[in-house]
Order: C-alpha cells, then sequence, then structure tokens
C-alpha cells in the first residue's frame, strides 16, 4: 500500500482499511501459530501498512486540531 494513496483516503475509509488488515494479521497469526503459513513476508508487510495508516490518521487529527486554533 502507497503512503501517497492512503493520504488521499477519507478518515473514514482509512478507518476501514485498518480494520480490514488488523482482520487479515489475525488470520497471518492464527495461520502462523497452526504452521499453516506459506508467505511469512505478508505479516511484515501488513504490519506495516497498519502502522502507515495510524500515522496518516494521527497527523490529519493534528492537522485539523492546527487549523481549528488559528
Amino acid at each position: 500500500m502507497n503512503a501517497i494513496d492512503l493520504r488521499n483516503m477519507s478518515e473514514d475509509q482509512l478507518g476501514d482499511e485498518l480494520v480490514k488488515l488488523k482482520k487479515e494479521q489475525f488470520n497471518l497469526r492464527f495461520q502462523q501459530a497452526t504452521s499453516q503459513l506459506e508467505k511469512t513476508g505478508r505479516i511484515r508487510i501488513v504490519r506495516r501498512d497498519i502502522a502507515r495508516i495510524k500515522t496518516i490518521i494521527r497527523q490529519q487529527k493534528i492537522a485539523a486540531a492546527s487549523d481549528v486554533k488559528k
């Protein structure tokens, strides 16, 4: 997932994407625990995508708060 694409999404869309990625992360961890996971690198990618989305959401909230103060 690309940061530029994420920045163009609304806060609701980012929230939906975050929920989707958290479900995928849960499923990947479950597969890993039962030794059924084939693509182990996917866990890393999903974890970084979750962090990227959380960062963008936080940046948007900070930007909105600074706009209100002005």
